[in-house]
């Protein structure tokens, strides 16, 4: 193929800087506060036809706590309500505004998610009672619609279908193990992904309506909590599959929504789609399914109106009160919450009135519906209040998120003081478990204050003081509180008489006396847990926690004379009377003072002390010294590699910080004493066994040198590097295991050419000797035959040359004239560039035309679109051949079907901005040229 003119365009690289800077956009955190009083709202909704807008007003009714269940009712229907919010246009005041100015907003990394209690209350909330699943999928009569029917027909036999969900075929299964109940909503969850698939909308929501019914069932009520993560699993599949099939239909011109669209960029079609989910869920007669899958789709009504989520959550809360059953309630306040973070954070006004709701209502569990529930169960009170807590706990953790510490722990305080006494224990662990653990150690005494004060018949003590050690194992209270603490804690810890109560406890605070206190304090300790669990030989059902207590003994007595010093630790190990348990525990003890190391692990070992003592040296501003300490330690340390490379990268430093001391001074001394650093890292490299630490050793050195203004040691060091680069090979080790060592090779060229841009040329070797050099190495060398990474390097080469033609290069280096200096833009530089740059847009084009065939039909694709990108950044449009190229590249990148329409749709967006830029205006007809091609 003949040789390919390349024309790199003109850069200002000041101004492209200055295009890309992000725009400081002030925060706001709104008007929440979370000793704000509580308000109930009253909304008045005018009906309008589907064209038509909605006006809503709101007043403030109430300053103060109100009976929950007295505005359950507000004369409006949920189909009115809906249908009244059909047009998602709506007038908004300044306050709302700013209210809801963000309903995408996502909560921090800080807050921690629910997936990770999901596992917990699987494993603590177990039974080993019976269980059962009712179903009514009904009666399936429905008929498929005929092709040619008319859309009402499809739409009436659709509503016929959801009349007939609760008339229908019953399917009950019995007897039911708590694994196998898992097994079966785990194959509910799959059929609702596999209705969905085949486009059986209609069964997809029979299924999550009926599982939603499961959720008012609390016949196996210490199973609750798992089976209300079980239930809103498939509620949160839902919610997913919804959400992205409406936002699917959102696609113009393949073009999909920004993740902060609004309601105006939504389409009609989508629009009427989600006002039809929510006419659906409307329509489900019984409260339960009706509140858990709309608030499954809460996210949808983005689609609808700015204000739909601000809206919804309110009502929402306002349905709950519905439900007679309080554990049912709270779990359900727990799941709007949780939908609620997700979609709208800042929300905080419906995270505090499902709280003060349910303090309202706790209440309930002293009427005769619960109480005679628990007689008929055999639960008691202290075990049903833990059924709470999961609940209660994640209300409290979105309360708290972002809240000030102080002033919510002071409403937490007061809304204690209005609960009643078994209500005050369960929120008092639940703020434990919601707030920091360091917010709990600084004030330690105070929660112990409360705990004492707590009715015993209630939430169980105990847990009171677990969830407290719990924090205390995470964080340190004041040093003159920490023996109260303790003395406080194991007064009652020690007066449990179930053995299983007693060591779940101990378990944790033995963590806290290893921590603060002496041998003697975790003797007393000891012993005590001997005294416990000896009797009927209850350590037999409790190895699991006292392994862990073994754990943390050893892990803060590592003194092995002292750790057998403690009296009773030898008697402690008699209880473990298993032997396989015996034995691990045995093992425990001796890894953790006998470190059986291999050779290589002990070496590894080694080098990191001797690595950390070498960074520890410091001779201060005696540079000679610091060198000469350097020299002696690789005389003594020449077998141990990652001693030699911490020592090459600490007298790279030693440079640099001579350049940065010495700064302005040019005595041959200094230069001296750099050159003799540089003759260090470049007689060192050699003697290290791994190819990519010595290719990037010397990179790293020779940078180091050219900094120092060293320009013939650099070139020594790059020199060096290129001749390397043949002897890379075909795999390597990494992390004990053979990988490919194309993507390293790919990464270090890169990072090479980067470098490269600012070497000046040495002026006995011709111009760009070392990129030459370095493209007949990469050409030489023996590629992968399902490889591409040679072409990426050559295109990454036109990004270095183009950027070698500009009169000013993007950066420079300190004191070194590079090539855009020394040549000043000299024509016959820049004809050498442009005949390096021919010759490898010429190898690239060869490579893509041997791609022809069907097998690499994708790779062709990629690598089109790959080198079209390269000459939109760095190629001048505005020559006629190529433009003509970018538009041939363009149309192979799709010819085959490969290309992501995703990423085509962008590029020629991002073509179309541009042409909108000063003196980038022949980019308008280039977009012109560049057909979207479709897949069908």
């Amino acid at each position: 193929m003949a040789a390919f003119p390349w024309h790199a365009r003109s850069r200002n690289y000041v101004s492209e800087s200055e295009a890309c800077k992000l725009e400081s956009v002030p925060l706001d955190f709104g008007d929440y506060h979370p000793l704000k009083p509580i308000t109930v709202t009253e909304s008045k909704t005018k009906k309008m036809n589907r064209k038509g807008s909605t006006s809503s007003t709101s007043s403030s009714s109430s300053n103060s706590l109100m009976d929950p269940l007295s505005s359950v009712l507000d004369g409006t229907d949920p189909l009115s309500l809906f249908a009244a919010a059909a047009d998602p246009v709506t007038a908004l005041d300044g306050a709302r505004r700013k209210r809801d100015k963000d309903e995408s907003s996502a909560v921090g990394s800080d807050f921690e998610p629910w997936s990770n209690k999901r596992g917990d209350i699987l494993a603590r909330y177990t039974t080993t009672e019976k269980l059962s699943i009712n179903l009514y999928m009904g009666s399936e009569k429905g008929k498929a619609t005929a092709t040619g029917s008319a859309v009402s027909e499809k739409v009436r036999t659709r509503l016929e279908e959801l009349d007939d969900l609760e008339e229908g075929s019953q399917k009950e299964l019995l007897n039911l193990t708590q694994q196998d109940y898992m097994n079966r909503i785990e194959e509910l969850n799959q059929s609702l992904k596999d209705a969905w698939s085949s486009d059986q909308k209609v069964k997809a929501l029979k299924i999550v309506i009926q599982c939603s019914k499961l959720l008012s069932d609390t016949t196996v009520i210490q199973f609750y909590p798992s089976k209300f993560v079980l239930i809103t699993d498939i509620l949160d599949t839902f919610g997913k599959l919804v959400y992205e099939r409406i936002l699917s239909m959102c696609m113009d011109n393949r073009v999909s929504l920004p993740d902060n669209f609004s309601p105006e960029s939504v389409n009609d079609t989508a629009k009427e789609t989600c006002l039809n989910w929510f006419f659906k869920i409307a329509s489900i007669r019984e409260l339960i399914p009706r509140f858990y899958v709309e608030a499954a789709i809460l996210k949808c009504n983005k689609f609808l109106s700015k204000t739909g989520i601000s809206e919804c959550l309110p009502r929402l809360t306002s349905m709950i009160r519905g439900i007679g059953d309080p554990l049912v309630a709270v779990y359900a306040r727990a799941y709007l919450c949780r939908v609620g973070m997700e979609v709208a954070p800042q929300l905080k006004e419906s995270l505090n009135k499902n709280f003060f709701d349910f303090l309202l209502t706790f209440k309930q569990i002293h009427g005769d519906t619960v109480q005679n529930q628990l007689v008929v169960q055999g639960v008691e009170i202290p075990l049903y209040l833990t059924l709470y807590s999961p609940a209660i706990d994640w209300i409290l953790q979105c309360i708290a998120y972002h809240a000030p510490d102080v002033t919510t722990f002071e409403l937490m305080l007061s809304c204690i003081d209005l609960c009643c006494v078994h209500c005050s224990a369960l929120l008092l662990n639940s703020i434990m478990s919601a707030f920091r653990a360091d917010f709990i150690a600084a004030r330690s005494m105070d929660f112990i204050a409360m705990i004492k004060e707590c009715d015993e018949s209630g939430f169980p003590k105990h847990l009171l003081f677990r969830s407290l050690g719990l924090n205390l194992a995470l964080a340190d209270p004041p040093e003159n509180d920490r023996l109260q603490i303790l003395n406080e804690a194991w007064k009652v810890i020690t007066k449990l008489k179930n053995p299983q109560d007693y060591i779940n406890c101990a378990e944790v605070w033995v963590e806290y006396t290893c921590r603060h206190f002496t041998k003697r304090e975790v003797n007393t300790v000891l012993a005590d847990v001997i005294k416990h669990m000896t009797p009927d030989r209850a350590f037999e059902d409790a190895y699991p926690q006292l392994q862990s207590i073994i754990q943390k003994v050893i892990t803060y007595i590592y003194d092995f004379a002292l750790l057998f010093s403690v009296e009773k630790f030898l008697p402690f190990l008699d209880m473990f009377q298993k032997e396989s348990v015996r034995v691990e525990v045995c093992k425990c003890i001796m890894e953790s003072f006998i470190n059986a190391l291999t050779l290589e692990d002990e070496k590894r070992m080694l080098a990191a002390l001797i690595n950390g003592f070498i960074k520890m040296v410091s001779f201060g501003r005696d540079f000679e010294q610091q060198l000469s300490f350097y020299v002696e330690s690789r005389s003594m340390f020449c077998n141990l590699e990652p001693v030699l490379v911490q020592l090459i990268h600490s007298v790279n430093q030693l440079a640099m910080e001579t350049r940065r001391v010495m700064k302005g001074s040019h005595s041959r001394k200094t230069a001296a004493f750099v050159r003799a650093c540089v003759a260090f890292c470049f007689i060192t490299i050699p003697s290290l066994s791994s190819i990519f630490t010595r290719l990037n050793l010397y990179l790293h050195s020779g940078q180091v040198a050219l900094a120092n203004q060293c320009l013939s040691q650099a070139d020594a060091f790059f020199k060096a590097a290129v001749s390397l680069v043949p002897e890379v090979p075909k795999m390597i080790s990494v992390d004990g295991k053979m990988r490919p060592s194309d993507a390293f090779l790919l990464e270090f060229l890169c990072n090479f050419f980067s470098t490269l841009l600012v070497v000046p040329d040495h002026p006995e070797q011709g111009v760009l000797f070392l990129v030459r050099g370095l493209l007949n190495v990469i050409q030489d060398y023996t590629w992968e035959d399902n490889s591409d990474d040679k072409v990426r390097i050559y295109t990454n080469v036109l990004h270095l040359l183009s950027a070698m033609t500009q009169e000013a290069y993007i950066y420079h280096v300190d004191k070194v004239d590079s090539n855009d200096t020394l040549y000043g833009g000299d024509s016959k530089f820049l004809a050498e560039i442009n005949k390096l740059s021919e010759t490898v847009v010429s190898q690239i084009l060869d490579h893509l035309k041997t791609l022809g065939k069907e097998e690499t039909l994708k790779r062709q694709s990629q690598l089109a679109l790959y080198f079209f990108n390269t000459i939109l950044a760095h190629g001048d449009l505005r020559n006629n051949r190529l433009n003509q190229l970018s538009v041939n590249l363009w149309n192979l990148a799709q010819k085959h079907g490969f290309a992501d329409t995703k990423t085509m749709v962008k590029t020629l967006e991002y073509i179309k901005r541009r042409s909108q830029e000063p003196a980038m205006n022949h980019f308008t007809e280039l977009a012109l040229r560049l057909p979207l091609q479709s897949r069908t």
